[in-house]
């Protein structure tokens, strides 16, 4: 079944949630303490690269303390496979019929994506309220959320896409936001090159910068 309250808990603690892309899964550990050290307790490792499922079973192994979860999720087999590795919650950029079925039914919460209003009435008559709203600059942005609003007073978003440590408030004053995904949290070359100072600073300035919203 949809599971829109424990995104709703979720993104209640971690209104920013770092999306990462891992090359390397012998990285996967030291980069989920990192963003613990600096108070950031999800992570987003999306399904972009060979390592990303071993990288999500590393997590989840030795990094419990982290809340690890599948992004990229683009069909029902890639969610059964995020879900046998340890994650505890998976996202897509879009959805299928097949998917948000997959994800009813799947044990693990589902964030569908979506970027128009005719895909959240498809996600709503599947079941769900909660929807990742990705790409967020390029289908809209705070304007397109705004409006949303309206026809859809139920409904709560994760924005992703083209949102930045400066424009991340912006969206996160929305009513209808519950959260946003960041990639410059911890970007790719600072994963490559292992500085995980650097990336514990950026999460704890992160966790301090951020209010905390209440869940709805």
């Amino acid at each position: 079944m949809a599971k829109p309250r424990e995104f709703e808990t979720l993104f209640a603690a971690i209104p920013v949630l770092p999306i990462v892309t891992i090359v390397a899964a012998d990285a996967a550990a030291d980069l989920a303490r990192a963003l613990l050290r600096g108070g950031i307790a999800a992570i987003e490792v999306t399904l972009r690269t060979p390592a990303a499922i071993d990288a999500i079973r590393a997590i989840a192994r030795d990094v419990p303390d982290i809340t690890v979860g599948a992004g990229t999720v683009l069909n029902a087999a890639d969610l059964e496979r995020a879900a046998g590795a340890g994650a505890r919650f998976a996202i897509s950029p879009g959805t299928t019929p097949a998917l948000l079925t997959a994800g009813r039914t799947g044990g693990i919460p589902y964030l569908p994506g979506v970027a128009t209003a005719g895909e959240i009435q498809c996600g709503i008559d599947a079941g769900y309220s909660v929807f990742k709203y990705f790409p967020a600059v390029g289908a809209g942005g705070i304007a397109a959320l705004r409006a949303f609003a309206a026809p859809f007073p139920q409904i709560r978003f994760c924005a992703t896409g083209g949102i930045t440590a400066e424009s991340a408030k912006s969206y996160l004053d929305l009513p209808n936001v519950l959260s946003v995904g960041g990639s410059w949290i911890a970007p790719t070359d600072l994963i490559a090159r292992r500085e995980w100072n650097a990336i514990e600073a950026r999460a704890h300035d992160v966790a301090t910068c951020f209010r905390r919203k209440p869940a709805r």
